[in-house]
């Protein structure tokens, strides 16, 4: 949303920033990134709250937001808990909401959980709906909304990854102090960037996970480099398969900067994660998705992504394929993708009026 942000501001539009503080350390280090300071912090996090709670706690808050301004619009990003329970909230002021990235669909409630139900509710509600690609717009006109509600943006985390691309290829130093914190790979090691957290996969999808990374880092010829997330359903077995293997790096979560800087320095991916899925492919890497459905069924059309699901056997043979097989690899890697061009602000703003 930050690019939004910002070309808001650019065209004189009067911008209020609202964050819950959900996913606190990821958010505060890529709003300081970016330069951004919140106008307002609800910090509603707290230890071991379960998702009725938070969504009942950010309902409130943005109700008494709402009520102490008026509002001509709401913009809300993506399918977090955050961003339906605003959209709700506003909703019940009846205070236009827009969607970006809407339409993304993998057909299943419970895969992504609860991200799925979120964007089908925000979605169901929203007047402007953003969507970032052909797909996502036929995925929402055949739910019945009408053309005139939906315009074609791209994705704005495209516009932000190359926001952040053109900053650190213009800071050699911001570069080089990044790449003195990351783990080094030693010389002819091809670096293969895991990440995971998806709550469907905890237990049996993790073991089997972490096997088959086992198995990879095993070649000899790879450096696997995993930041992990601090869920215990993550980081239990992640260390207890993978915490004493010399191929394998398991390090603590990325800032934003940091983590594009794994992106492009590495050979491929493997993840379960949404945004990934559309970051990697600008940098030519192949990812390869641990899931078994996706929202991003145009990645996987374009042949820069490749589900894999999380059986073990089928990502070993998946990645040896990659490693092993130039052709299969070029295919992925020189394959364009399909999620925008960096104007998808700018696209938003002049389909809002902002000029």
């Amino acid at each position: 949303m930050l690019p939004v942000v910002e070309t808001l501001r650019t065209r004189n539009a009067k911008v209020t920033v609202c964050v819950t503080a959900q996913h606190r350390g990821m958010l505060d280090q890529v709003m300081e990134f970016f330069g951004v300071t919140p106008d307002i912090d609800l910090d509603l996090m707290q230890p071991g709250q379960t998702l009725n709670t938070l969504f009942s706690r950010i309902v409130q808050s943005i109700d008494k937001v709402t009520s102490e301004e008026s509002y001509d619009l709401a913009l809300v990003h993506g399918d977090t808990t955050t961003a339906s329970a605003a959209a709700i909230a506003c909703f019940h002021k009846q205070i236009p909401v827009g969607h970006v990235e809407a339409g993304l669909r993998s057909g299943d409630f419970f895969a992504p959980f609860p991200e799925e139900m979120n964007r089908v509710v925000i979605d169901s509600l929203a007047k402007h709906l953003f969507a970032p690609t052909e797909a996502s717009a036929q995925a929402l006109y055949k739910e019945g909304h009408k053309a005139e509600d939906v315009v074609i943006t791209g994705n704005t985390v495209i516009d932000a990854l190359l926001m952040a691309h053109e900053r650190l290829k213009e800071d050699a130093e911001l570069r080089e102090r990044i790449d003195a914190s990351l783990p080094a790979i030693p010389t002819k090691r091809k670096m293969i960037l895991v990440t995971g957290h998806r709550r469907e996969n905890f237990g049996g999808g993790f073991e089997r996970l972490c096997h088959a990374l086992k198995s990879i880092a095993d070649r000899g010829d790879v450096q696997i480099v995993y930041p992990v997330h601090l869920n215990p359903n993550v980081l239990g077995p992640v260390q207890e398969t993978l915490g004493h293997h010399d191929a394998i790096s398991l390090i603590e979560p990325t800032d934003y900067p940091s983590f594009i800087r794994l992106m492009q320095k590495s050979h491929l991916v493997i993840t379960d994660s949404g945004g990934v899925q559309e970051e990697a492919p600008s940098f030519g890497k192949p990812v390869l998705v641990t899931r078994e459905v996706t929202e991003r069924w145009e990645a996987v059309d374009a042949g820069v992504v490749k589900l894999v699901g999380t059986d073990d056997k089928k990502l070993v043979s998946e990645v040896n394929e990659l490693l092993d097989n130039e052709e299969a690899y070029n295919a992925m890697s020189s394959a364009i993708n399909p999620y925008g061009d960096g104007l998808a602000s700018a696209r938003i703003c002049d389909w809002l009026g902002i000029k």
